[in-house]
């Protein structure tokens, strides 16, 4: 994979929007980007900036009041950009499965939003979107590329599909370029998600660190691709270098490596006790109701295709990342919520 330099040579003298700005993608994205002069446009409901963030940069960040849900937000945004990192969402699948009208003004609409001021302004920056591999379903085969059949299980995963659609399709027009990363299960330092189903192995981490049992829905036994944040700002930053070669595409994001969900919440307690000297006990309880399918698929990618097309590779292996995760989050001033600490495996 390229070097860090490389990777942000394209970058330079660049105007690049990241929508979603105060959220956890967001933060190693604008910190990478950070390092090089270019003028970085940081959008999000709150304006805040995300604990972390370098703010002694090379260049530019600004941050922007906008709701990607209003048309009005990306005329303000949009003129001049060279890229635009979409990644505001509505992340949480029972929330959307609870009020899909609301889900879809979010992850549908928006991305519409985007792409018709292009089209009626003639802007063409490419757009990265951040999509996830459980657009295709409950997998059939393993390991998981591109060639896998769409079949979203939930209103979260369709209407991510429908969003990554229009954006297909817009780049088939020319009226942008454009590529959406379908991400598997991403981890490691930053803001704690706002919602219950993401974020999960981060959680086990705290609950750990404060002495508290892991507990796993029924055997475990599902598997997962856990993805590095790091990596993940990586594969985004080589999309956008190498988006003549990606443009039109969607593209699965993880390590080609599976682990049950049992195993890494061992792995947990066992990089935890390493540095605080005790292991919590990690138990087996009933789920409170069945499990929604989605739960209970396995999953590894395969990614073949994105390593071709951009030279991407992920490099940090789950133990690193866990003990990275470790170190950051004992070292948080600020407390972190640990939510009812039950791991469910979305």
């Amino acid at each position: 994979m390229a070097s860090q330099t490389e990777l942000l040579a394209p970058f330079v003298d660049k105007r690049i929007l990241v929508t979603g700005g105060s959220g956890y993608l967001a933060l190693g994205l604008v910190r990478a980007l950070s390092g090089v002069q270019s003028s970085v446009v940081r959008l999000s409901r709150s304006g805040g900036t995300p604990a972390g963030v370098v703010r002694q940069t090379v260049g530019r960040v600004d941050d922007v009041i906008g709701d990607v849900r209003d048309p009005d937000t990306w005329a303000r945004a949009l003129p001049g950009v060279d890229f635009v990192f979409h990644l505001a969402a509505q992340t949480s699948v029972p929330r959307a499965s609870q009020d899909p009208p609301s889900d879809l003004e979010v992850n549908v609409r928006s991305m519409l939003h985007l792409l018709e001021t292009c089209r009626r302004h003639g802007y063409q920056p490419a757009i990265l979107f951040a999509g996830t591999v459980t657009e295709a379903g409950i997998p059939t085969t393993l390991p998981v590329d591109e060639t896998h059949p769409d079949a979203p299980a939930t209103i979260y995963d369709l209407h991510k599909l429908v969003a990554e659609s229009y954006l297909k399709h817009y780049a088939a027009q020319g009226v942008v370029r454009g590529a959406t990363l379908r991400l598997s299960n991403v981890y490691g330092p930053g803001p704690e998600s706002g919602s219950a189903d993401r974020g999960v192995l981060n959680r086990m981490v705290a609950k750990a660190l404060n002495r508290e049992p892991l507990t796993v829905f029924g055997a475990g036994e599902y598997v997962r691709d856990y993805v590095y944040v790091e990596d993940v700002t990586a594969a985004f930053l080589a999309a956008g270098a190498h988006i003549e070669r990606a443009s039109g595409r969607s593209y699965v994001i993880g390590t080609g490596t599976g682990h049950t969900v049992t195993q890494a919440l061992n792995l947990v307690a066992d990089r935890v006790a390493l540095k605080t000297g005790c292991r919590v006990p990690v138990t087996h309880v009933d789920p409170p109701q069945p499990l929604h399918p989605i739960e209970l698929r396995n999953f590894v990618a395969d990614t073949t295709r994105f390593r071709e097309a951009t030279g991407w590779t992920p490099r940090v292996s789950l133990v690193e990342g866990i003990d990275r995760t470790v170190a950051y989050l004992a070292a948080a001033a600020a407390p972190r919520r640990s939510g009812d600490g039950t791991w469910s495996g979305t």
